[in-house]
């Protein structure tokens, strides 16, 4: 009986998956996807070749009645096939996890302890190993972490400016979307072998910058959280820690309502009272949805203008995300401003949404992102060494 491999990506609202050969090919068999989990979507479970099945849940549903639904279908897909193991995307791995890790009880209570630091994340990727553990309790876990790509950053990028025993703590930064820029580091290499220095945007509802020197990342733009950096669909992006003091000694704020605040009511949703959703407020009128568009623009300029900085010079900016891939005019925004880095577009390119859009010294990229292979490739490495 040959042997495929699941990896599931579960997150608050969503859920994707996708089913691979467990061999050196890694062929994609299949895969599908839940969005709007709780609204009552569709669960897509789609093999190549064949029509798109469309497996209904409740208007109710939770995570876990859409993990159920997916292992009905990969049961009814895949009944002649042997499950080897099962890949998770977890956003925080903390100190301890620097690699990918296969889950046992000491691993997942360690992971549970990061909760409060990712709670748009990390309580929905373990809520996925334990669901996934339960139905197929004899099938080994890996969990593939987010933060493991930015491990061995210097230390000067690592630290707070706080007191010493924090930092030992763990109170550091991290960065995030590891997973995702482990795969476009690859992908922007073999397009741009002489290109050592990149800035990657990871830009979608959750968004980053990345600064990759020689194939490492030496900076992100996302820190202790996945609040840092950028404003983001729903999240804040920088903010001085002053204004958190602020809002907590204005009634009735309480800690718990200031973090909703901050993770779901504020970014392009906050500042444009519109939406949360890019495509929307570009398509909107209103000069709040224009506010809301500029601010995101500016921000992302200025952090790729620092992680240039922190690599001494960029030989390739690369865009990726719904918003990197899709949006020119975000793109045009963020890219006018930084002439004096060899970053010009090609305004043609840049409009259709191809793979290439610089038109100056500095190669641009517009490259889709693929976590899902990221994850399937760290499932055959643990196959083969176990």
């Amino acid at each position: 009986m040959n042997a495929v491999l699941l990896v599931v990506n579960a997150g608050s609202s969503s859920l994707k998956f996708a089913v691979y050969e467990a061999d050196a090919r890694l062929a994609r068999l299949g895969g599908g996807q839940v969005d709007r989990i709780g609204r009552g979507p569709p669960l897509r479970a789609v093999r190549p070749g064949e029509t798109t099945r469309l497996l209904p849940l409740p208007a109710d549903a939770g995570q876990a009645e859409a993990l159920d639904a997916m292992l009905r279908w990969f049961d009814a897909e895949f009944a002649d096939r042997s499950l080897a193991i099962v890949g998770h995307r977890v956003v925080h791995g903390g100190t301890s996890h620097t690699a990918p890790a296969v889950v046992d009880d000491a691993v997942l209570a360690r992971l549970e302890a990061l909760d409060p630091i990712v709670p748009l994340h990390q309580p929905y990727n373990l809520g996925a190993i334990r669901r996934l553990r339960e139905r197929a309790p004899r099938v080994p876990q890996l969990a593939c972490f987010d933060t493991a790509f930015h491990a061995h950053w210097p230390d000067v990028a690592r630290r707070f400016a706080l007191p010493r025993a924090l930092h030992e703590e763990g109170v550091r930064r991290y960065g995030f979307h590891g997973l995702s820029y482990e795969y476009l580091v690859g992908e922007t290499r073999r397009r741009e072998p002489k290109a050592r220095r990149l800035v990657i945007a990871h830009l979608g509802s959750g968004a980053s910058v990345c600064a990759v020197d020689d194939g490492r990342s030496i900076d992100c733009s996302l820190g202790f959280t996945a609040l840092d950096g950028l404003p983001m669909g729903t999240r804040c992006g920088p903010l001085d820690p002053g204004v958190v003091f602020h809002l907590l000694r204005s009634e009735p704020a309480t800690p718990a309502s200031v973090e909703k605040m901050l993770y779901h009511g504020s970014g392009l949703l906050g500042v444009s009272g519109i939406s949360a959703d890019m495509r929307e407020l570009l398509a909107a009128d209103a000069p709040e949805a224009r506010e809301a568009v500029d601010l995101f623009a500016y921000h992302c300029t200025r952090q790729v203008a620092a992680m240039a900085a922190a690599l001494g010079g960029i030989d390739a900016l690369v865009f990726s995300g719904g918003i990197g891939e899709n949006a020119a005019v975000v793109r045009e925004r963020i890219c006018a401003p930084l002439a004096f880095l060899g970053v010009t577009l090609d305004a043609g390119a840049n409009a259709r949404n191809a793979e290439r859009i610089g038109g100056g010294r500095t190669p641009v990229l517009v490259l889709p992102t693929d976590e899902e292979v990221v994850i399937a490739r760290a499932c055959r490495d643990a196959l083969a060494s176990g």
